[in-house]
């Protein structure tokens, strides 16, 4: 009996013994030895693949958080990637409540568990938009598992916002395009880096929508050293009119501005740049929005010792780096409408878009300004007065000229530098994931601006439920991940892919129709196309430039 009783305990410890084990085994994090040290993330929930959120790739300077960035020094110690709730930069909130902090400098980092040095794995690195002014690269905004899944690293990154990104005073102290040199840390940080998670560095795409768009086109357009392979931009290049500074160039003495607002009275930029820096960047945000200050890309002034990012215009200009280069890039069909379609017949009462927008992009004198808007006006209007009953014709017009035309002229550019191959599409599908509609509770048919993003990432207040809204979402990250991969978003025809996305030419324009069915179509909104290639032919001498 005594015997037995021992045998039943020693089992009875060697089972407890066993599943102790495997409970660790299933706890235990991923460890990655890479150049920046060693980093700890976690296995994820939601799919076959490991999380390293919050990584702190670059560090802003205290006592100048509006001049250039550092690059993080090698990590002592293990770093543990479990966190990225610090991933937000100082953005303006309505509400007042207090958003972000100016230690944002981090990035996340996605892999399914079949990546290591004998499976490398295409990497491609998200750029959130948000008009140089909001957002963040944090996983409650951009969900990973749908694109993770289809077996690419996803990276997702950050970069400061507003005065503290875009403040452009050409001094050395703040030379300007802060925002985008702090994206560029971050992408050599992911080249240096990314091989450690099992990433391949020469299949390295950039991927962002609207002002992460514009911010691919403008790496494209740098001085800096190429740190990736292919990119795609989703409504957005470097020649959308929301690049356009008002009017026409930065504003050099913001910081006086902000610091007389806030009390400090001084002419001097370096004393008022010295004061804003200590105060919360809560107040410096709020003063800037309050005064209604852009902050924006710029061309730099050169100085010894400090590398600038752009010191060119860039209309017309030639880009190198696009030589060889896959692109993929297009536009929603409704973009700017969704800033028409719930407004009130009193909005319309004193709308003068056409007028703005023309003046905008256009040295127009008075006489000139006045004859253009009305050819404009007939062609979008006819002889309609702007009222509520013409808000399509406004969202179209509003659309063709923020975005829609001015990737279309990107396109041409690509062409005349020998870009690889380049895929043009459109996206047209309204459905339950449409990104805006949904968080805007809008109605209606086609797709405004960000409803593409719902079938891309996983967005926590978007459902699964809709079989259609489900087929799309796997269409589009499946050929969005192609392309990673393979340079190609159909490589091959399938029956979740039946139709072949071919590459357009300088004589042939097809695009690809992402709707409730794909399809191949020529020459996207082609009548609406044509007219600005002829406006911008005829006033081509009185185009603004994109001036720092």
């Amino acid at each position: 009996m005594e015997t037995t009783q021992r045998l039943l305990f020693l089992v009875t410890f060697l089972i407890h013994c066993i599943t102790s084990v495997e409970n660790i085994n299933l706890r235990l994090d991923p460890l990655v030895d890479s150049n920046a040290g060693l980093i700890r993330g976690l296995h994820a929930s939601d799919g076959d693949y490991s999380m390293f959120l919050g990584i702190p790739f670059a560090n802003v300077n205290q006592s100048n958080p509006f001049g250039i960035a550092t690059p993080q020094e090698k990590f002592r110690n293990v770093f543990e990637a479990y966190d990225d709730s610090l991933m937000l930069c100082p953005q303006y909130q309505s509400s007042g409540i207090k958003i972000g902090d100016i230690n944002c400098l981090f990035l996340n980092v996605y892999v399914p568990n079949s990546a290591n040095s004998q499976n490398r794995l295409p990497v491609m690195i998200y750029i959130h938009g948000g008009s140089f002014t909001s957002g963040s690269g944090r996983i409650s905004e951009y969900g990973p598992k749908y694109l993770v899944n289809k077996g690419i690293i996803l990276v997702s990154i950050n970069y400061r916002l507003g005065p503290y990104g875009f403040m452009c005073l050409h001094t050395p102290d703040v030379p300007g395009n802060q925002g985008l040199k702090d994206q560029v840390l971050a992408f050599r940080w992911v080249k240096d880096n990314i091989e450690a998670f099992g990433g391949d560095v020469n299949r390295i795409t950039l991927f962002g929508r609207s002002s992460g768009g514009i911010s691919i086109d403008l790496h494209l357009l740098a001085e800096h050293d190429n740190l990736f392979n292919r990119v795609i931009m989703q409504s957005g290049t470097s020649l959308a009119s929301k690049v356009l500074q008002t009017p026409g160039k930065p504003d050099t003495v913001a910081p006086v501005k902000i610091a007389n607002f806030l009390g400090f009275e001084t002419d001097s930029v370096s004393e008022a740049l010295n004061f804003i820096a200590q105060i919360d960047s809560h107040l410096v945000i709020t003063t800037a929005n309050t005064l209604n200050m852009v902050f924006k890309p710029c061309i730099e002034t050169e100085f010894n010792d400090i590398k600038p990012f752009l010191t060119k215009p860039w209309i017309n200009t030639e880009i190198p780096k696009v030589k060889g280069m896959p692109i993929l890039i297009g536009f929603n069909n409704k973009e700017r409408s969704s800033q028409y379609v719930t407004k009130k017949p009193e909005y319309f009462e004193n709308l003068n878009i056409i007028h703005e927008k023309l003046d905008q992009s256009f040295n127009f004198d008075d006489n000139e300004l006045a004859e253009m808007e009305n050819i404009v006006h007939h062609f979008y209007l006819g002889d309609e007065k702007i009222n509520v009953t013409v808000k399509d014709e406004i969202g179209d017009f509003d659309s063709d000229c923020t975005y829609i035309h001015p990737i279309q002229r990107s396109i041409k550019q690509y062409i005349e530098n020998s870009a690889e191959n380049i895929f043009y599409y459109m996206f047209s599908y309204s459905g339950g994931r449409n990104f805006y509609r949904a968080r805007n509770n809008v109605t209606g048919e086609g797709a405004f601006h960000t409803d593409e993003i719902g079938y891309l990432f996983d967005v926590s207040f978007l459902s699964e439920d809709n079989e259609k809204d489900m087929l799309i979402l796997e269409q589009m990250t499946t050929m969005w991940t192609n392309f990673a991969k393979y340079e190609d978003p159909t490589p091959a025809t399938s029956e979740l892919l039946p139709v072949k996305w071919t590459p357009l030419t300088e004589d042939k324009w097809n695009y690809l129709n992402i709707d409730s069915e794909l399809s191949i179509k020529s020459r996207p909104l082609k009548e609406r196309m044509a007219f600005w290639d002829l406006f911008y032919k005829l006033n081509e001498d009185a185009q603004r430039q994109f001036e720092g």
